[in-house]
């Protein structure tokens, strides 16, 4: 399973968003990169791949940081972000 993992301003939460195949995830971190970049679209609307009516839409401009890791279910499974330690 991958997560990406979006910061919003002025929200203490991140949005995740789940993918079963890398290739997808790879996908979606690349629009919302993309969107980011360009500031188009205006929204962007993330949905969910299990529940397929469970969506939620973003304003771009409102995202500050994104970023893709993969969910493991081992106890020592590397956290999200950058660290010095493996």
């Amino acid at each position: 399973m991958y997560c990406i993992e979006l910061t919003i301003k002025l929200s203490p939460m991140p949005l995740v968003v789940q993918r079963k195949d890398h290739g997808d995830a790879k996908r979606l971190y690349s629009d919302v990169v993309d969107s980011i970049k360009n500031g188009n679209p205006r929204l962007l609307e993330l949905s969910c791949e299990k529940l397929e009516d469970k969506r939620i839409t973003v304003l771009v401009s409102e995202i500050t940081a994104v970023q893709i890791y993969e969910k493991t279910s081992s106890s020592t499974s590397k956290r999200p972000g950058f660290s010095l330690q493996n």
